[in-house]
């Protein structure tokens, strides 16, 4: 294994970790919720050269490579997890619905 996370296994193997059988192993994961992660939502890419990005200015419009109302790609601590879509959650911030989970590769 690559060290790639199934986050559907954590959550299984914690809520059954309760179980007065569980093996150690599985009681311990509980302590895997308090480690904390950076969570990155990306609307879009875009590549430029230097002198172009050193001309842009205020009101500077950067193309992206997504269209409008497709979905964004949703990172946790810099990995592929999920994606989604930009949602107001009230009027002075913005989040994000996740509308599809991305299997990891888990190269054999």
């Amino acid at each position: 294994m690559s060290g790639d996370i199934d986050f559907d296994d954590l959550g299984d193997a914690a809520s059954s970790a309760a179980d007065a059988g569980a093996p150690r192993g599985a009681r311990d994961l509980g302590a895997v919720y308090d480690i904390p992660v950076t969570v990155s939502a990306v609307l879009g890419r875009a590549t430029m050269q230097v002198s172009q990005l050193l001309k842009l200015g205020r009101g500077a419009v950067v193309e992206l490579d997504r269209k409008l109302g497709e979905a964004i790609d949703i990172y946790v601590n810099n990995r592929l997890v999920a994606r989604g879509e930009v949602v107001m959650v009230d009027d002075s911030r913005l989040g994000v619905t996740m509308t599809e989970i991305v299997k990891a590769d888990r190269g054999v």
